[in-house]
């Protein structure tokens, strides 16, 4: 989302909580509750560059989400209970799950602490590559490459293209141009285009990887946690959707593979990595059926409905985004049919 769209969503969610809709919508609501999506917990505000900055929430905002969903009625729950309550026939208090994907380090250093403290049962979606230190944080790296060049040349296909970088204003039209490209390109052609970027401008993946990504060992620390449910988030964190129907298997199959073999339990639930219409469809949502997945998430914006218990492997969730991070926010949020109009 641009800048511009970032504000007109902000400036909305202002009207909707002014207008008390949520708490009325809340108190009609036949939702049997939502889940969060997160990806990193950061103290420090984002950078004016910062295309990838609703991934990121400060760690008080995280805090007082929790408490805020809770107060609204909310039960905190983990993935197994919430696939419980979805196919209960019996209605209860409505649920929140809180889920990260990404494996991130901050997540450990800030976030865990507050979930502790908190008592605050959450999931964590893990691509095993990442953590193994092999693959590539791919949108962060791209953010990285711009931010520190002032004009960049792109080459793929045995074509150039330039994107000057130097102001503020060219490096968001640049980013958000390469984006777009690079994820509309197949995985393999991508995977090397970023590669090439990188050994072309200085940034070693690896290391970069190393740094944002908790490796085995740390990894192990925090699924100890007794609050934590560990679950899938494929292996190299492709999107599915672009990848043949044996690669997509695989990258499934190997990751709950993998993750068994490093905590001696098969996580039962997954993510779709990126999980939006383009990256996960009918097919994925079949795949993650068949290899014995109990859920799977999406990117899909919406809350969780009785209707839920038959697309338990297509589950939408709503994102607690860094770009609207105001405590008056965190009521519209919590408002699961603001979120399912559309899906």
């Amino acid at each position: 989302m641009t800048e511009f769209g970032d504000r007109l969503v902000g400036a909305a969610f202002e009207v909707i909580w002014a207008s008390q809709l949520p708490r009325l919508l809340r108190a009609r609501s036949k939702a049997r509750g939502i889940i969060f999506a997160l990806s990193r917990v950061l103290p420090d505000d984002a950078a004016d560059f910062a295309p990838n900055a609703a991934l990121q929430v400060r760690p008080d905002f995280l805090a007082f989400a929790i408490t805020r969903v809770r107060q609204l009625g909310f039960d905190i729950v983990d993935m197994d209970e919430a696939a419980r309550r979805i196919e209960s026939d019996e209605r209860s208090k409505p649920f929140a799950v809180i889920s990260f994907d990404g494996a991130f380090r901050d997540n450990m250093k800030y976030a865990l602490p507050i979930l502790r403290r908190q008592q605050c049962p959450f999931t964590l979606y893990v691509p095993t590559a990442l953590v193994d230190g092999v693959g590539e944080v791919w949108r962060q790296a791209l953010e990285e490459i711009v931010a520190t060049q002032n004009a960049l040349a792109v080459s793929h296909g045995g074509e150039t293209e330039y994107h000057a970088t130097a102001t503020l204003s060219e490096k968001r039209d640049a980013y958000q141009s390469l984006l777009k490209r690079l994820r509309t390109m197949p995985e393999a052609e991508r995977v090397k285009l970023i590669r090439d970027l990188a050994k072309q401008y200085g940034l070693d993946l690896e290391r970069h990887c190393r740094e944002l990504v908790m490796d085995w060992s740390e990894l192990r620390h925090f699924a100890a946690e007794r609050l934590c449910t560990i679950g899938a988030g494929a292996v190299h964190g492709y999107e599915l959707a672009k990848l043949s129907p044996a690669d997509a298997r695989s990258e499934i199959e190997q990751s709950v593979r993998i993750l068994k073999a490093q905590f001696g339990r098969a996580p039962v639930h997954l993510s779709y990595p990126v999980g939006d219409a383009a990256s996960a469809g009918p097919r994925e949502f079949t795949l993650a059926r068949e290899l014995g997945l109990r859920t799977a998430v999406t990117a899909v914006q919406g809350g969780i409905y009785a209707a839920d218990r038959y697309r338990l492997h297509s589950l939408p969730r709503v994102r607690l985004s860094g770009n609207l991070q105001s405590r008056r926010h965190v009521d519209v949020l919590a408002t699961p049919a603001l979120f399912s109009l559309g899906r």
